[in-house]
């Protein structure tokens, strides 16, 4: 049975924060239509399907959820680089991050960032964040062009 192409991908380093993200998807049905990625480098592999991602199913995700601070290439250079490419561009992305900063902020929305969220400090405001943002992408907001939505 082949797998179906996930709708959102998840960029975090926080084996935590994942977690919450996951529980909040979960409580909408969402949460097996998510691939999770532990860096910006790792993020960049599945979606130019190269490295351990070179033999996934064709098509982009609905919506990258991306953490702003993580190991080797940050979210800002994932950023620049999808909205720089010409297949990828479309693909909404919405910073999730801790970074209150106003420079972050400016930044990725100078990048084409579609959202920033600011990470609530408390788990039942992160997991209504996060649950929110989830149902927008994935159930209102129409696919980019060219991907490969599964209906839900």
């Amino acid at each position: 049975m082949s797998k179906s192409l996930p709708n959102i991908l998840i960029a975090e380093d926080s084996p935590n924060d994942v977690e919450m993200v996951l529980a909040a998807l979960e409580e909408n049905n969402l949460a097996n239509d998510v691939i999770v990625v532990n860096d910006g480098e790792e993020a960049l592999d599945y979606l130019y399907s190269r490295g351990k991602y070179a033999e996934r199913p064709a098509g982009l995700p609905i919506v990258v959820l991306l953490d702003l601070k993580m190991p080797k290439v940050d979210g800002l250079e994932v950023l620049r680089i999808l909205k720089q490419d010409e297949t990828l561009k479309m693909v909404p992305v919405v910073m999730l991050t801790s970074s209150k900063e106003e420079q972050d902020l400016v930044a990725s929305y100078k990048l084409g960032v579609n959202a920033y969220v600011v990470k609530p400090v408390g788990f039942t405001q992160f997991v209504e964040a996060v649950k929110k943002l989830g149902v927008f992408w994935a159930l209102h907001n129409g696919p980019p062009p060219g991907s490969m939505r599964r209906s839900l």
